[in-house]
């Protein structure tokens, strides 16, 4: 396990964060759950951005305080808007990206700009919305971590532009092997590109499981704010209608394999 918390505890007024959960090394795991679930706190506590009053946090198997410089450059966040001038363009952040990280990686950065479609001699002030999100991830793995955190990496964006960062993430995933944590509020997007879901609620964890296990609680999901993908209504109307359908299917390719079934076997 790449991140293991046990029994993290904290206070605030009228909230108290007891969890306990692991995310296993190579795989991508969404942190979701309705305002005020704890996701925030949780994140904040495994960067070490906060001092949780209980329990342990362990991150590449050294407890937290016990991390090394060398540790933590395996580690990449996303970083906000405000980190870089405006007037930078592509290559004027290589050398700022150099001194930054000590394992920068040059020619594998700019390619992987070019694959994300970013403009090399724009500057940042004129980066879409998109753009700079496709950045963000970039820098953040533009040392050869092994970790990636990210808050939010599609906020912002419109649908389509959500599908192509977070495609890209997936591949990129899969090319090296990192492992990602994510916190997103998009069903669907959960749904389509990681392996593992962690549900919160008031502080603790409701559900931690494949997606298709989880969403297969969506009346319990339900009942605390949060929605299945559409989908998932989508099968279990028509299951309710006669049609023999997979129900616990998340993703539109799923559900169009088990249609086309459906539709075949009543033939």
């Amino acid at each position: 396990m790449l991140i293991t918390l046990e029994n993290v505890e904290k206070h605030y007024s009228g909230f108290h964060l007891n969890c306990s959960m692991e995310v296993p090394e190579g795989c991508v795991t969404a942190l979701i759950g309705p305002n005020g679930a704890g996701k925030s706190t949780t994140f904040k506590a495994i960067l070490g951005l906060i001092f949780p009053e209980g329990g342990k946090i362990e991150l590449f198997g050294k407890p937290l305080e016990q991390l090394t410089a060398e540790d933590r450059e395996q580690m990449g966040f996303v970083l906000s808007d405000s980190c870089f001038s405006g007037y930078l363009n592509l290559e004027d952040l290589v050398p700022i990206l150099d001194r930054m990280y000590r394992r920068f990686d040059r020619k594998d950065f700019l390619e992987r700009c070019g694959q994300f479609g970013l403009p090399m001699g724009k500057k940042l002030k004129e980066f879409s919305t998109g753009m700079k999100a496709k950045l963000k991830v970039l820098i953040a793995m533009s040392h050869g971590a092994r970790l990636l955190i990210l808050d939010e990496p599609t906020a912002g964006l419109d649908p389509m532009g959500r599908i192509e960062i977070l495609h890209q993430i997936k591949q990129l995933q899969q090319e090296t092997g990192l492992t990602i944590l994510l916190v997103s509020h998009s069903m669907e997007d959960v749904a389509e590109y990681v392996d593992r879901i962690i549900v919160m609620n008031k502080g603790k964890i409701l559900f931690d499981d494949i997606p298709r296990e989880v969403f297969s609680h969506y009346k319990e999901l339900e009942e605390v704010g949060l929605a299945a993908p559409q989908v998932t209504y989508v099968l279990h109307a028509l299951k309710d209608r006669g049609f023999d359908v997979d129900v616990n299917a998340t993703t539109v390719e799923e559900a169009a394999r088990t249609l086309e079934r459906a539709v075949s076997g009543r033939k």
